[in-house]
């Protein structure tokens, strides 16, 4: 296993956007996983004021998309 390290530090949030660009997923890819994982009902998406994400909720997000990282992929 490879370790990556980086000269610059770790982006602290992340737009939706940014978000998706990570996740190698479309923005509305996203919204469909935020739906589907993080509420009940789609009313409930109005109540969730997700606007930037964290890198932990990437790291979760990943997860959910099975996707793996560029360091984990061999």
């Amino acid at each position: 296993m490879s370790v990556q390290v980086s000269s610059r530090p770790g982006k602290g949030q992340y737009s939706e956007t940014e978000a998706a660009e990570q996740l190698g997923i479309s923005v509305l890819q996203l919204r469909t996983m935020i739906r589907s994982h993080v509420v009940d009902k789609d009313e409930d998406l109005n109540n969730v004021p997700v606007h930037t994400f964290q890198p932990s909720d990437l790291l979760i997000l990943r997860l959910l998309t099975g996707k793996q990282t560029g360091s984990d992929a061999q």
